[in-house]
C-alpha cells in the first residue's frame, strides 16, 4: 500500500515522501497512526550516532488504530487502539524474564532498520528499501509492527496524548518505579527537565518521595517541574555548585536517589556527588562526551551504585497500561507536556524539539 513517510535519506535531514509499504506478516499487525511523538532518540539516530543505515523512516512514539492483523496475531484485533513501543526477540533469557529492555538484540531491533527476521517492510520509488527505526518507523500514516510490541489500550482514552508513554514518559517513569522504587519519604533529583525527566518527577511524586528536585537552565521547564510534582528546583546557570545545593535541600545528606537525563557530560558528576550515602544514581541519557570521574571519591567511600537503564527497566504490556490508568486518574498528566503539530510541519517540529521550545513535540495524521 502507498503511505506517506518522513524519510531520512541523509544525515541530519528528512523530507516527506511517497512510499510502499508491505503486509503485515505473521506476529504483525498493520497500524492506521493517529500521531507520533518525537523523541531525542530520532535525533541520534538522524545524526547517525549510533550504529544505523540510511534511508530510514524514523519514529518510535507512535499510537494508532490496528487495520489488519498477520497470521497467528491472537491478543489484537482490528480495530484497537495501540501504544507502540520499543522491540524485543522474545526468546532471549532477559526477555524471557520479563525484562524485554535488557534484550540481547536490543541494539540492532533499535537501530538497524531491521525487523526481527531480517528483513525490512518499506520500498522507495526507485525499488530501494528503506529501514523502519525500533521496528515501527512511525513518522509515517501507517505502519507496521510485531504483535509483542503493540500494546492494547482503553478506546476511551484519547490517543495523542499518550505517545510519550511509548518512549520518552516510559523510560523516566520507568527508571523511578522500576529501576530505583523509592519508598514513601525519600528524596530524588533529576537532572533535565525535559520529557524524560519531567516524567520522573511525576513517578517521583506518584511514589511519595517527600523532596523531588528538578534541575534544568531553561526557566519555562522549571516552571513545569514545579507544577507536575516537583517540591523544588534549580537553575543550573544560577548556581555555582548544583550539588551543594542538592545537599542543602536534603538537610545536608543528599538525595537518595538521582536520575541524569540530560545528556550534558559534565552533570554526570554533579549526578554523583549528589547522591546521599548509599543512594542510586541512575543514567537513562545519550551522554554527548566523555566523563571524568574519581571512582573512588564518588563511589568507594560514599558506597553509592551508579546504574544505566534502558527504557526505564519496563516489560511494555504491564507498565504501559498502569501509566495509561494514573494518566486516567490523573496522576501523570503527560499531556501538559505535549505540544502538536500537523504531520506536514515536521521540520517546525523537530526544530522547536531541538531549541526547546517544545518539551514533547506530537505530530498529528
Amino acid at each position: 500500500m502507498k503511505i506517506k513517510a518522513a524519510l531520512a535519506r541523509e544525515k541530519g535531514k528528512v523530507t516527506i515522501e511517497e512510499l510502499e509499504l508491505g503486509a503485515p506478516r505473521a506476529g504483525e499487525v498493520l497500524v492506521k497512526m493517529v500521531a507520533s511523538g518525537i523523541c531525542h532518540t530520532d535525533f541520534t539516530t538522524l545524526n547517525l550516532e549510533v550504529p544505523t543505515t540510511l534511508p530510514m523512516v524514523l519514529g518510535h512514539e507512535g499510537v494508532g488504530v490496528v487495520e489488519q492483523v498477520g497470521e497467528g496475531v491472537h491478543s489484537l484485533a482490528v480495530g484497537d487502539h495501540v501504544i507502540m513501543t520499543f522491540p524485543s526477540c522474545g526468546h532471549c533469557e532477559s526477555c524471557l524474564r520479563g525484562h524485554p529492555y535488557a534484550c540481547d538484540d536490543s541494539t540492532a531491533l533499535f537501530f538497524s532498520g531491521f525487523y526481527a527476521d531480517g528483513e525490512k517492510r518499506i520500498t522507495d520509488a526507485e525499488g530501494t528499501k528503506v529501514g523502519s527505526l525500533f521496528g515501527q518507523g512511525s513518522f509515517a500514516d501507517h505502519c507496521i509492527i510485531a504483535e509483542r510490541n503493540a500494546v492494547k489500550v482503553d478506546p476511551e482514552v484519547e490517543l495523542k496524548s499518550l505517545c510519550s508513554l511509548a518512549c520518552g514518559a516510559q523510560t523516566g517513569a520507568g527508571a523511578v518505579l522500576n529501576k530505583m522504587a523509592p519508598k514513601p519519604g525519600d528524596s530524588l533529583v533529576v537532572f533535565g527537565c525535559g520529557a524524560v525527566g519531567i516524567s520522573a518527577i511525576m513517578a517521583g511524586k506518584l511514589a511519595g518521595c517527600s523532596t523531588v528536585i528538578g534541575v534544568d537552565i531553561v526557566p519555562s521547564r522549571l516552571e513545569l517541574a514545579l507544577e507536575c510534582g516537583a517540591t523544588n528546583v534549580i537553575n543550573g546557570k544560577e548556581v555555582a555548585d548544583i550539588s551543594e545545593e542538592v545537599k542543602r535541600l536534603t538537610g545536608g545528606k543528599g538525595a537518595s536517589f538521582a536520575l541524569e537525563a540530560s545528556g550534558v557530560p559534565a552533570l554526570v558528576k554533579q549526578m554523583l556527588q549528589s547522591v546521599k550515602k548509599e543512594g542510586l544514581a541512575v543514567l537513562v541519557s545519550f551522554v554527548s562526551g566523555p566523563v571524568e570521574i574519581d571512582t573512588t571519591m564518588l563511589f568507594v567511600g560514599p558506597c553509592i551504585s551508579f546504574a544505566g537503564t534502558v527504557e526505564g527497566a519496563s516489560n511494555p504490556p504491564i507498565f504501559i497500561p498502569q501509566l495509561v490508568q494514573f494518566f486516567k486518574e490523573g496522576k501523570f498528566p503527560v499531556d501538559k507536556l505535549a505540544t502538536y503539530y500537523p504531520f506536514e510541519d515536521i521540520h517546525k517540529a523537530m526544530e522547536d524539539a531541538r531549541s526547546g521550545k517544545a518539551i514533547k513535540p506530537i505530530l498529528l495524521f
